[in-house]
């Protein structure tokens, strides 16, 4: 299929072809989500921790004496059912991360792009070139396109002058053509991919 390609300033240039593998898929919700999921859960840091029963610093004498006082039988200062007690089972350090194919997540990949293009939100632009590579000259080129959170996709690299310009804007992301991925994909608003950017991933998705 056939779309029609931008330049930074709104002007016309031209049109490109998109390969119907990549971009013509009826969008699954379930694929996606399973994608996201995985890229959420390996970004957890898995830091979680608390302090066990053999951790918390307490004396290891018996609080009192076991029979004779009229109450429950207890030894330890650090067990769980006292105040500052060791916590039972509590959460430890380690990975959140999972498993998923190489095929499914560019699967996933494939599925979002194709989302972004059914919904009207995939904009093609000839090339990351501004004469002016300041942040405000960026902006205004952004407000007059309309793109709110807007996502912008490159190719092997990310035109260093652009790259500069973006960089204090918070509702502009870009990223090489390696660093695309399903949850940012998903997350933008409008997603605006280079000529360049587009044959990279054509490429990254056969």
């Amino acid at each position: 299929m056939k779309a029609d390609a931008i330049k930074i300033d709104g002007a016309s240039a031209g049109s490109v072809e998109l390969d119907d593998a990549i971009f013509g898929l009826e969008p699954r919700a379930d694929i996606l989500h399973r994608v996201v999921r995985w890229q959420r859960n390996n970004a957890q840091q898995g830091t979680h921790s608390t302090l066990g029963r053999s951790d918390v610093s307490y004396s290891t004498k018996k609080i009192y004496r076991q029979k004779g006082t009229g109450g429950a039988r207890h030894g330890s200062k650090g067990a769980p059912i006292f105040r500052h007690g060791g916590v039972y089972k509590g959460p430890t350090p380690r990975s959140h991360g999972h498993e998923l194919t190489k095929k499914f997540r560019k699967l996933g990949l494939r599925h979002a792009l194709s989302a972004k293009l059914l919904a009207g939100e995939l904009v093609v632009i000839d090339q990351l070139a501004v004469d002016n590579a300041k942040t405000s000259a960026l902006a205004k080129h952004v407000n007059d396109r309309g793109w709110k959170r807007a996502l912008i996709i490159d190719g092997a690299e990310v035109n260093a002058d652009f790259a500069r310009a973006a960089r204090n804007l918070a509702n502009l992301d870009v990223l090489p053509s390696m660093g695309a991925n399903v949850y940012d994909i998903l997350k933008s608003d409008t997603l605006v991919i280079t000529k360049a950017g587009l044959e990279a991933l054509e490429a990254r998705l056969k």
